[in-house]
């Protein structure tokens, strides 16, 4: 089981993503924007940060700068529903996922199984 911090602005996708990873076992902890998931980052250690990265307040990019500084080796996993902002997550923190929407809840816990067991 992993404690997973997501950060997800639209309500419904933040509800079946919580649902998903917990059906899989998972402890979660869902924030509806950038700066409630800066704040829960307090509440850690986390083992994933699965953040969206357009949102209000702080966005997801800096949500894992915040997240990686105060807890390194932490795994981040980003999911956007616009291209050319998952290139620049890609080039800003290379060693994190980022999943395009929209994504299948099957994948998504799929992907999240294999970064909590890397």
């Amino acid at each position: 089981m992993a404690r997973i911090l997501l950060a997800e602005d639209d309500g419904s996708l933040r509800g079946f993503l919580t649902r998903a990873l917990e059906r899989a076992g998972h402890e979660v902890t869902a924030c509806e924007n950038g700066d409630d998931a800066v704040d829960a980052l307090e509440d850690g250690p986390w083992d994933l940060l699965l953040t969206d990265i357009v949102m209000p307040g702080a966005d997801g990019i800096e949500v894992a700068r915040i997240a990686a500084a105060r807890q390194p080796g932490l795994r981040i996993m980003f999911i956007t529903g616009f291209a050319a902002v998952a290139l620049t997550a890609a080039q800003s923190t290379p060693q994190a996922k980022v999943l395009s929407k929209p994504v299948h809840l099957r994948d998504l816990v799929a992907e999240v199984e294999r970064m909590v067991a890397a």
